[in-house]
C-alpha cells in the first residue's frame, strides 16, 4: 500500500533534485533537508540492522575457522556476505540468537549501536572536487595498486531511502589521495603555482590551487565496483593521507545506471545519484600521522594536517547537514590486535536510487 508517509517523501525526493552539489542556504532549502533527515531517520532501522548483518556475517566467518585477516580472494568472494539474508535488514537482530555470535561479541569491538545516523542522505550536497576523473576509473575492488600505506578495508552499504532496503547492482566510485596527500595522476602543481601559498582567509582558507593532470595513465587509488544482492560493495585500499587545506576524507559517487567499457575495464557513467565524502575520527588520525609512510608527508612540519573541524570549504560541516544531525565518518574497528594489522571501516550511504544530478565539477 502507498501510505501517506510514501507521498510526503516522494515530495521531498521531487524537490530535492535542486540542491545538488551545494549547500543548503534559503529557507526552503533548509526546510526540504530537514525533511530528508527525517527520511533518514525513518530508514535508521533498516539503516542499523543492515550495518550490524555485515559486521556478524564477518564474524561468523571468522568463527567457523578463519580468525586471520582474509586474503583478497576471500575477503571477497561472491559467498562474503552470503548469509546476510538469513536475517531480514528490516528485523532487529537478537544477539542471544547464537551463541557462537555472543561469543564473538564479548571479545572483539563490533557493535550494533550507533549506526542510524551513518547515512549520507539522498541530495549530493558536497562536490566532489577537482580530482574527479570522469573517464578511466577501473572497476575493480583493490584500488591500492602498488600504493604503500596502513591496509583499509572498506565496507560500504547503499540503501534506498524510499523504500529502506539494501540497493543492489548500484556502481560506487570510490577515489582518494595516497599516503602523503597526492592524487592519481596530479602529481605537481601548474607551473604558475610552483610558489604558490595557501589562501589566508574566505572558505578557501588553507587551500592551494588544484594541481593539475599531468599524468593520464595513473589510476592508484580510484575504482568503482557495483553493490551486491545485499546493497553491500568492499574495496581493498590503504588509509588516505593528508593535503594543505583538507581534512582525511574518501571520495565517492554512486551510479544507479552505468556501462561497462569492455576495452579497457572502467566504465561509462549514466545516471548519478549521489555525491560525498567519507571522513575518519580525528583521534585515529592522529594514530596514523606517526606511522610510515605517513610521517613523511612534505607539509607535515610547515603547515600539518588539517582537521575535520577546520576543513576548508565547509565540506566537513556541510557533510553533517544543515543541522549536524548526518555522521559521514566511517566506523573503523581493527582487523588484528594493532592498528598497524590494518582497518576495516563501516559506513552505510542513504540514496534516493531516482534521482539525476549533473556528473560535473560545481566548483
Amino acid at each position: 500500500m502507498f501510505s501517506a508517509w510514501n507521498f510526503f517523501l516522494f515530495g521531498l525526493l521531487s524537490a530535492s533534485q535542486s540542491l545538488a552539489h551545494h549547500t543548503p542556504r534559503s529557507e526552503h532549502e533548509l526546510e526540504i533537508q530537514r525533511g530528508l533527515q527525517a527520511a533518514a531517520y525513518h530508514c535508521a532501522p533498516a539503516v542499523e540492522s543492515f550495518t550490524a548483518s555485515r559486521k556478524r556475517a564477518w564474524a561468523q566467518r571468522a568463527l567457523a575457522g578463519n580468525p586471520n585477516v582474509p586474503g583478497y580472494q576471500q575477503l571477497f568472494s561472491s559467498e562474503t556476505y552470503g548469509d546476510i539474508a538469513d536475517a531480514p535488514h528490516n528485523s532487529p537482530h537478537n544477539p542471544h540468537d547464537s551463541d557462537d555470535d555472543e561469543t564473538f561479541m564479548k571479545c572483539t569491538p563490533i557493535s550494533d549501536t550507533h549506526i542510524q545516523n551513518n547515512t549520507c542522505v539522498l541530495a549530493p550536497e558536497v562536490t566532489e572536487g577537482p580530482y574527479y576523473h570522469d573517464q578511466g576509473h577501473p572497476i575493480r575492488q583493490n584500488i591500492a595498486e602498488y600504493q604503500d600505506g596502513l591496509l583499509l578495508l572498506l565496507d560500504i552499504g547503499v540503501i534506498d531511502v524510499e523504500a529502506c532496503k539494501p540497493l543492489p547492482n548500484v556502481l560506487v566510485d570510490i577515489w582518494q589521495a595516497n599516503a602523503t596527500g597526492h592524487y592519481a595522476g596530479h602529481p605537481v602543481p601548474a607551473p604558475q603555482f610552483i610558489n604558490e601559498k595557501p589562501a589566508t582567509t574566505g572558505l578557501r582558507k588553507g587551500l592551494l590551487p588544484p594541481f593539475p593532470r599531468t599524468l593520464h595513465a595513473e589510476t592508484f587509488l580510484r575504482g568503482a565496483w557495483p553493490t551486491d544482492k545485499n546493497g553491500v560493495v568492499q574495496f581493498t585500499s590503504i588509509y588516505p593521507g593528508y593535503y594543505t587545506g583538507r581534512a582525511t576524507h574518501v571520495h565517492t559517487k554512486v551510479f544507479p545506471e552505468w556501462q561497462v567499457n569492455p576495452e579497457n575495464n572502467t566504465y561509462k557513467a549514466g545516471r548519478l545519484s549521489h555525491v560525498g565524502q567519507f571522513f575518519f575520527d580525528e583521534e585515529l588520525n592522529m594514530v596514523v600521522d606517526k606511522m610510515f609512510p605517513y610521517f613523511t608527508n612534505p607539509i607535515k612540519d610547515t603547515i600539518g594536517r588539517t582537521r575535520n573541524t577546520q576543513d576548508s570549504l565547509n565540506i566537513f560541516a556541510d557533510s553533517h547537514g544543515p543541522e549536524g544531525q548526518y555522521n559521514p565518518v566511517f566506523k573503523v574497528h581493527l582487523l588484528g590486535g594493532v592498528v598497524s594489522q590494518g582497518l576495516v571501516a563501516y559506513i552505510t550511504m542513504g540514496v534516493n536510487a531516482s534521482a539525476s544530478y549533473d556528473n560535473f565539477l560545481k566548483g
